[in-house]
């Protein structure tokens, strides 16, 4: 529960038709499996107490007092398990039938919950028994008190009160306006859908979805567990196909016709950050609605949930392919229209032989292809200076050609050391001014080309450098359309080595693969034996840490103690709890100080939902304080 984490979890027990109570001892012993797991919220299946499979002994007196009898017993025998527990089963209520979820929490039941839709088509025929609780609203005298029985209800932790929980039941989810609609409006982050879905050839692939869209639609978390073995009775069969969703990703899902039990770690805070940030999401007053309080121990949740280390880079290939050709795709759209709104035909870059400069041109080749330019027209400036190696001098030269773009070499050793003369720097001291001095003198002469050939800079700077501030102020940090703004630097290698995969051009993919395996500098300081003596990742660290830091700050909006907790889960066996701590502090550091540089950023177009752009998604003060994140990190 700490952080907002909390594990949930759904079960099928195997149950015996109108067997109340063995249907009791199984859900019994589910339950206490379940709570052995951890699991704060248990959901169980639609009417499990007696089998959905009842039909017309539905009318028996005896099965639905044996029923109630049977409830009693799960919440005596369940009273010291620290859960908020969901069982089904049918229950009268002024003289009708009602399909209820039961909620029972440290021995009492709570409130039982009516199904709204009733479904009467196809293979179901719940209105020959069961009434909608759509209208009712009351209470029924349960084990010497009196319960509140209507949909809605939220059930509302005390000891953690942003959990807050509600309730619809296996048609209501298939409805066109579900119950889990308004329990949302009106405060509801954890659904918990008890369900008899029947299998039918393609009915999986269906539920999962709404499962997903649901809980994205809703920024909720959903607990869907459904009847299984056991259930399978003259012409339907169940297949136990429990699902748990968070904000339109499934965490967890059974395998059919298996009665497992499941589990999932919510993020409460998560969800509840999300909803604060979409404006769209307006909650409702909550009138009709009834909140129920329940207790759960604090615990810290022992974590299952995967944190993938790249969360900008999709696991799988063939999503990550997909996605990679997305993204270049949006960037070269984005280039295209500015070049088309200004009638610029002519595109000029600096070209590195480094990863942000390959993609970059790569990016403007596909604009000019859309627009019918020749790829002449882009103007690749190699401008090599104190820090350059061969290497990427090579790649530099070898690539623009091999892209038919137009190559340019302005050696501009001398105009830096003219300039270092006009302002007293000492050549040989190499500080921030002898490696600021190179960089906007880059900037200058790839900005008077541009103006010699009513041309257009492409600014190569990706997201984690501007994220860290590691750009020089009217240097790198300008051109006139960043393509690259939005791309963070674990996303840039898979962006171009895709591109050397779908190229088909084996020379060219050779090259972008050399560029690949060079490490990360800015090449501003003099080479070693030939080799490149300054690696930024050995100055402002690794950047797989510092796009995962940015990920998690921005995009969810994590403190640093959540930051680092899901880190150090992500990077086990990669880096140090301490070498984590250290370069997250530094991250904050450079976050807060470098604001001024992204508040006056060129423009370029956003691919994903982490942006820095001081006129889309940061709209964050230059002089902003950093002292409470850091406090943090300072107190673990």
């Amino acid at each position: 529960m700490k952080q907002g984490f909390l594990k949930v979890g759904a079960g099928t027990p195997r149950v015996r038709v109108a067997d109340c109570e063995y249907n009791a001892g199984q859900i019994i012993q589910l339950i206490r499996q379940m709570a052995k797991e951890q699991a704060k919220i248990i959901a169980l299946p639609e009417l499990c107490l007696t089998a959905y499979t009842c039909g017309d002994l539905f009318w028996q007196e005896r099965l639905l007092e044996e029923a109630k009898e049977q409830l009693l017993r799960v919440a005596k025998e369940t009273a010291d398990v620290d859960a908020l527990i969901f069982v089904g089963l049918p229950l009268e209520y002024e003289s009708k039938l009602y399909n209820v979820a039961a909620a029972l929490n440290q021995g009492a039941v709570l409130g039982f919950v009516p199904k709204t839709h009733i479904p009467n088509y196809n293979e179901f025929y719940e209105a020959r028994y069961f009434t909608s609780g759509r209208d009712v609203q009351g209470a029924v005298s349960f084990g010497g008190r009196d319960v509140p029985f209507l949909a809605r209800q939220i059930f509302v932790c005390e000891q953690m009160p942003r959990l807050k929980v509600g309730v619809e039941i296996c048609e209501d989810l298939w409805a066109a306006n579900p119950p889990s609609n308004c329990l949302a409006l009106q405060g509801a982050n954890v659904i918990v859908n008890p369900s008899a879905s029947d299998e039918l050839a393609g009915k999986a692939s269906y539920r999962r979805d709404l499962i997903r869209g649901q809980s994205a639609r809703l920024l909720c978390g959903y607990i869907y567990a459904s009847a299984g073995e056991g259930e399978s009775t003259q012409d339907v069969v169940y297949g136990g196909h429990s699902l748990i969703g968070e904000n339109g990703v499934i965490l967890s899902e059974s395998r059919r016709f298996e009665n497992e039990m499941i589990y999932g770690d919510l993020d409460i805070f998560r969800l509840e950050g999300e909803r604060r940030r979409m404006s769209t999401f307006q909650p409702e007053d909550g009138e009709g609605c009834e909140k129920i309080s329940f207790s759960l121990e604090v615990q810290e949740t022992a974590l299952e949930r995967k944190f993938s280390p790249d969360p900008f880079v999709p696991e799988d290939r063939g999503d990550r392919k997909q996605r990679c050709d997305e993204i270049l795709n949006i960037q070269a759209m984005g280039l295209k229209q500015r070049l088309s709104h200004t009638g610029c035909r002519c595109a000029v870059l600096g070209l590195s032989g480094g990863l942000d400069s390959t993609l970059a041109l790569l990016v403007t080749a596909l604009s000019f292809d859309k627009l019918d330019i020749p790829r002449e027209n882009i103007l690749a400036v190699t401008m090599p200076c104190f820090g350059t190696t061969d290497r990427t001098y090579q790649n530099a030269c070898h690539l623009s050609r091999r892209m038919g773009a137009t190559l340019r070499e302005v050696d501009i050793k001398e105009a830096v050391t003219v300039h270092f003369k006009d302002i007293g720097q000492d050549p040989e001291k190499h500080d921030v001014t002898y490696e600021n001095s190179q960089a906007r003198e880059r900037t200058q002469v790839l900005m008077d080309l541009a103006n010699q050939r009513g041309g257009m800079v492409i600014g190569t700077g990706d997201l984690s450098e501007l994220a860290l501030g590691w750009a020089t102020y009217n240097g790198d940090h300008m051109s006139m359309y960043g393509v690259n703004g939005s791309i963070p630097k674990t996303l840039v290698r898979h962006l171009v080595s895709y591109y050397a995969d779908a190229c088909g051009d084996k020379t060219l993919a050779g090259i972008l693969r050399d560029v690949l395996d060079t490490p990360v500098s800015p090449e501003l300081l003099p080479p070693a034996d030939g080799v490149i003596s300054q690696k930024t990742e050995d100055l402002v660290g690794p950047y797989r840490l510092h796009d995962f830091f940015l990920y998690y700050m921005l995009r969810w909006g994590y403190p640093p103690r959540k930051i680092y907790r899901v880190a150090c889960l992500a990077f086990a066996g990669v880096y140090g709890e301490d070498v984590i701590r250290h370069w997250l502090q530094v991250f904050y550091k450079r976050f807060f100080s470098q604001q001024f540089k992204r508040s006056c950023l060129p423009d370029g177009p956003k691919v994903g939902s982490v942006a820095v752009s001081p006129r889309g998604d940061l709209r964050m003060p230059s002089d902003a304080c950093g002292a409470a994140w850091l406090k943090e990190l300072a107190e673990f």
